[in-house]
């Protein structure tokens, strides 16, 4: 899906707009981090998410959840 589909219309968000848009803590955020689901940007001393990595990360766990809903 696009990052539209998902109503994300800016092409980044900070840390707590993703925190906000997701329904995360900071822990749950940067353990998606560190496990590489999602891919920080610092620009300055602001970290940014894009949208399209974030709609990404949706994407991927909206797939795993077919897949265990459907037992393949």
């Amino acid at each position: 899906m696009h990052p539209h589909e998902y109503g994300l219309l800016k092409a980044a968000y900070s840390v707590n707009e993703t925190l906000a848009l997701l329904s995360l803590g900071r822990t749950t955020l940067y353990q998606l981090v560190k496990d590489g689901d999602l891919v920080p940007t610092k620009i300055g001393k602001k970290t940014l998410f894009a949208a399209p990595d974030i709609a990404s990360l949706l994407n991927k766990r909206r797939q795993q959840a077919d897949i265990a809903v459907r037992g393949v």
